[in-house]
């Protein structure tokens, strides 16, 4: 990401290739069952810091399509903002498939370190996560492991300004 103010804007990737997003959301059952508690990630990410965790295209360790630098939990789950490697086909894919509306979605790959039963339909609560990679994915597990919208460049804010000044809108 660009120093400077950011703000939010539409589709999710900036033309620098900056992402973020929830690639796990905290109590929420996934479609194998498993609710994933807060706290679950904290060990792996201090331990594995940001080279440790992969971004991947569709979960295939063969198609990394950028880097991760900054993962944190926060009170919704598990957040993520990276950059998309667009000096590559698969960045540039990627970028093109999520500025196109056709791609949000994140997902996590990991080994269950400590799990406990669930009760109704969720099968197991997930208490500790060793966190390998978020990917990029068509179909997350968790419904809401999307992307968000995008964060604006310092040169696109302040021509956004400009065009406010010139129409007699305050900058």
């Amino acid at each position: 990401m660009t120093g400077g103010l950011r703000a939010r804007t539409a589709p999710g990737v900036t033309e620098d290739g900056s992402i973020r997003g929830y690639a796990a959301i905290f109590g929420e059952t996934d479609l194998a069952g498993d609710i994933i508690e807060p706290g679950a990630f904290a060990a792996s990410v201090l331990r594995r810091g940001m080279a440790g965790i992969a971004m991947l295209w569709q979960h295939d360790p063969g198609q990394p399509v950028g880097r991760w630098h900054h993962v944190r939990e926060d009170r919704t789950g598990l957040y993520v903002e990276g950059v998309l490697a667009l000096a590559t086909a698969a960045g540039r894919e990627a970028a093109g498939l999520i500025a196109a509306g056709a791609l949000d979605g994140l997902s996590i790959g990991f080994r269950t370190r400590l799990a406990r039963r669930a009760a109704g339909t969720a099968r197991r609560r997930l208490v500790t996560i060793d966190l390998w990679e978020v990917s990029l994915v068509t179909f997350p597990m968790q419904e809401r492991a999307r992307l968000l919208a995008g964060v604006a460049s310092a040169a696109e804010l302040a021509a956004a300004r400009g065009a406010r000044a010139a129409t007699g809108f305050a900058a």
